[in-house]
């Protein structure tokens, strides 16, 4: 099981990767719906892992995880991104995202990917 932020500006997402991540008995800590509110909010909650919206208004997806690996390098992110946006996706791997997902979100899909970076470090 693992501690679990959810970061994007879509109510319907957010609702989405939660219900997925709960059936796979994870414990989602926190959603917020912008790159800022997950700066703000990290240290209270100090998730195992944060999944990513790239695209979202004010602070995007990629700002936010290199605000966040600037301040927590051992953060462990998973970026998720809309079809056609590979270029986001690669520049995420470089600043340090551990994983992406595309949307739609496949429900196995995210609960592999969220094992396999969990397990990084072992």
């Amino acid at each position: 099981m693992a501690k679990i932020m959810i970061v994007d500006d879509s109510g319907v997402m957010r609702k989405n990767i939660r219900t997925i991540l709960e059936r796979g008995n994870h414990d989602v800590v926190m959603e917020v719906s912008d790159g800022r509110e997950v700066l703000q909010n990290y240290i209270y909650y100090n998730p195992d892992i944060v999944t990513m919206d790239i695209s979202m208004p004010g602070m995007d997806g990629i700002e936010a995880l290199q605000g966040l690996l600037k301040v927590f390098p051992g953060a462990k992110v998973i970026m998720i991104s809309a079809m056609g946006q590979k270029a986001q996706v690669l520049e995420a791997i470089r600043y340090g995202a551990k994983s992406y997902l595309v949307k739609p979100i496949e429900a196995q899909k995210l609960l592999s990917t969220v094992t396999n970076v969990i397990n990084l470090d072992h």
